[in-house]
């Protein structure tokens, strides 16, 4: 028997397992690196994290990415090239990391790796009567295991459109095995590039989540303050909280088709971008709005869909809110989410057993690498087991 096949099998019959979860989101900032102690499985899943770093992007990377990134037309030879290119950097990026921790790549069980998403395309994205869901990760899963030796398991994404989803968001599954609690209902929030939320009640079962994309999170901003002031994100909200907002633009915004489509759904930068928001700044002759109260408009609407969303759930019990993503440290974003929700619902930003806003991503990651090994996570409408991960064994 191959001894990776092997180590698979005991692995399920570990007390704990050592799994270090990967994300690349739609931000480009770079790579995030959590090493996740787990134990358990499912609903009774215990996890925490050891250690955790976000390995920032040079320009030469985000460069490299954003070639392809979201394009409905890119050199193929170039994508095809930039597949293992992205694997081998991250298993570099992990292998440097872990020797910063003075970590035994050994004592590492398992490698969880999103992949670098390059285009989402739900079946409302495109006109192609012959095709359903797709959604597109690069940085090969094979290239990571052979050039760190460790198990991976990537391409999650597959396996979610294959059982007839759309391949996002694959967060209410972790966000079960992670938050549910039979005290009070629980909104795990994500702001990345895209917000999206997992709406968990007490005494759920799993097969009652509510999980949807829900909007654009931060990524028009960042796009907007990438191009016209040189920055990588408004830190905290301060240009936006500089700027008056346009009513006109955030009118077209909110009439958006996505924003009024019932949940759930899924989107993307494909959608969200600037390509977008630039034919609406020229429609509505708004093309010399200052740069403050274009960032003051999109703040707005950002909060306006997520709170537009949390008001559909119609709970009408005791609700908290844990807000992770980079967006959960925009502290104007924040403030207005707050100011336009009813007062008696806890909002905070996650931080619990080392996982916070910031890993909370990676850390799901290396929970559904440990429910492909462990058995499967269960929330298919009739309950049978959904396993998702593509696995890639070392030589």
């Amino acid at each position: 028997m191959n001894p990776y096949i092997d180590k698979l099998y005991n692995l399920s019959k570990k007390s704990e397992r050592t799994i270090i979860g990967l994300m690349s989101g739609t931000s480009l900032d770079g790579l995030d690196i959590a090493v996740c102690k787990i134990s358990g499985q499912g609903r009774d899943t215990f996890c925490k994290v050891s250690h955790f770093a976000t390995i920032a992007y040079d320009e030469a990377t985000k460069s490299k990415i954003l070639n392809v990134f979201a394009k409905e037309q890119v050199d193929l030879k170039y994508l095809t090239l930039l597949n293992p290119w992205i694997g081998e950097l991250h298993a570099r990026y992990i292998n440097e990391q872990l020797q910063r921790w003075h970590i035994d790549q050994q004592s590492i069980d398992l490698i969880a790796s999103h992949g670098q998403t390059i285009y989402h395309c739900p079946s409302s994205f495109h006109q192609y009567s012959d095709f359903n869901n797709a959604t597109l990760q690069i940085g090969d899963g094979d290239h990571i295991a052979v050039n760190t030796g460790i198990i991976t398991l990537s391409d999650f994404r597959q396996k979610h459109i294959a059982a007839g989803y759309e391949g996002a968001p694959l967060a209410q599954y972790g966000d079960y095995c992670l938050f549910a609690n039979d005290k009070r209902h629980t909104l795990l929030l994500n702001i990345g590039g895209i917000a999206n939320f997992t709406l968990i009640k007490k005494d759920s079962l799993g097969n009652d989540l509510i999980c949807s994309d829900i909007g654009p999170g931060n990524t028009i901003m960042d796009q907007y303050v990438r191009k016209h002031l040189n920055l990588d994100y408004d830190e905290n909200g301060c240009f936006a909280a500089s700027g008056q907002v346009s009513e006109q633009l955030l009118q077209e915004l909110l009439e958006l088709e996505f924003v009024s489509q019932p949940m759930p759904k899924t989107t993307g930068p494909e959608l969200f971008n600037l390509t977008l928001l630039e034919s609406m700044l020229d429609s509505l002759s708004l093309s010399q709005l200052d740069h403050q109260d274009v960032l003051a408009t999109l703040n707005k609407f950002t909060a306006l869909c997520i709170v537009k969303h949390i008001e559909l759930l119609d709970i009408d019990a005791e609700l908290e809110i844990l807000i992770s993503g980079g967006g959960a440290y925009n502290t104007f974003l924040i403030a207005s989410i707050k100011n336009m929700l009813v007062s008696d619902i806890n909002i905070t930003i996650m931080d619990q057993n080392g996982i916070c806003a910031e890993s909370k991503e990676a850390v799901l990651f290396a929970v559904l690498a440990n429910e492909a090994v462990m058995g499967g996570a269960r929330k298919k409408p009739d309950n049978s087991n959904l396993t998702m991960g593509k696995i890639s064994l070392p030589l």
